[in-house]
């Protein structure tokens, strides 16, 4: 009787480490900001005017075997944002637009990750700008993955989105002459990320004790 008593008890233990390992917690992967970009762009006038923003940060949850389960939370710095124009940024700046003295950062948090196709997904989340939080739906495709030598295990991403400035609080138009505004509500955001996957460093080689007689 002891036999099959110990192989059920091998059995449920190699049973109960593949479940553990099959919902293993996702890793966190935090957004390089030297290869990552997040770019927006609205009609102006006749045509579509670029933007981006220089200084955001942010952290990818991602179960590499599931990544529907992943999640993604970001933060960006609204005085961050460039145009190419110092005059027109530092409008932007402004109370009319993102009024970064007061509200100095927008932030996206995920809530449900669809699969829906090969490596594209649906990513719903909520964004919050001007203090105003709004539901929106990014479509994302995880690009790839995978270990560059010293530059550890990263992983690409690239999503767009559009949102209504107004539903933000976002309000400033001018009228033009023969019809139509300055400015379009909608808001056209491409992002285009790396991220890097947060590994702990290796212990660096303990320094041996001189020995008694070096010591002398």
């Amino acid at each position: 009787m002891i036999r099959p008593i110990r192989t059920s008890v091998l059995t449920i233990t190699a049973l109960a480490l593949a479940a553990a390992a099959a919902t293993a917690a996702p890793a966190a992967y935090k957004i390089d900001k030297n290869h990552s970009e997040v770019g927006f762009k609205v009609r102006h006038f006749f045509s579509k005017t670029p933007g981006r923003f220089g200084d955001f940060s942010g952290v990818i949850m991602l179960d590499e075997k599931n990544p529907a389960a992943s999640s993604v939370d970001v933060t960006i710095q609204t005085t961050s944002i460039q145009t190419n124009n110092e005059r027109r940024d530092n409008h932007l700046r402004g109370d009319d637009f993102f009024n970064a003295e007061k509200f100095p950062v927008i932030t996206f948090k995920s809530t449900k990750i669809t699969l829906v196709e090969g490596n594209t997904y649906k990513v719903d989340g909520d964004l919050t700008l001007r203090d105003v939080t709004k539901p929106v739906t990014l479509d994302a495709e995880l690009v790839g993955m995978g270990a560059v030598g010293q530059s550890g295990t990263r992983a690409g991403f690239q999503a767009t989105t559009s949102i209504n400035r107004k539903d933000y609080g976002v309000l400033w138009n001018k009228a033009l002459d023969n019809g139509g505004t300055v400015l379009d509500d909608i808001v056209y955001i491409n992002l285009d990320v790396e991220a890097i996957k947060d590994e702990p460093k290796p212990d660096e080689p303990k320094k041996e004790e001189p020995k008694a007689a070096d010591k002398k």
